[in-house]
């Protein structure tokens, strides 16, 4: 599979987890650039910048958001893997969002720069 393009959203970003009953919170649409929000029967996940997280929620910070540059199509087999691949084989752990158009890697703001450079030398290219 050939590389992907991909960039760093800025800012440093959260997931959190609430009640699966609990209502979408108005403090997770404070950015315009990324929010994901998913709710199971277990739990109402939010992933948004950390600065708008309260801090009696229930939260993991320090994360940087990675962007794959889509749209794919659905049919499109091993986008996903061809990225997250080389973060394991660098030692990263991810936390991975899809969306209809295209993928979102989150890192650990530490490792960004270990990360970005582990994809570029498995062939992907940095966008800035």
């Amino acid at each position: 599979m050939a590389g992907q393009r991909f960039s760093i959203v800025s800012g440093i970003w959260a997931v959190s987890r609430l009640p699966p009953d609990s209502p979408v919170p108005v403090w997770a649409f404070e950015s315009e650039d990324f929010v994901s929000i998913t709710r199971t029967r277990e739990e109402l996940s939010v992933v948004c910048p950390a600065s708008a997280v309260p801090a009696a929620a229930r939260s993991d910070g320090g994360w940087a958001l990675l962007k794959l540059h889509g749209p794919f199509s659905f049919d499109q087999v091993g986008i996903l893997s061809s990225f997250v691949a080389p973060l394991a084989g660098a030692g990263i752990s991810v936390f991975a969002v899809s969306t209809f158009d295209t993928d979102y890697v989150l890192v650990k703001a530490e490792s960004a720069a270990r990360a970005r450079d582990a994809l570029i030398v498995a062939g992907h290219e940095f966008v800035v």
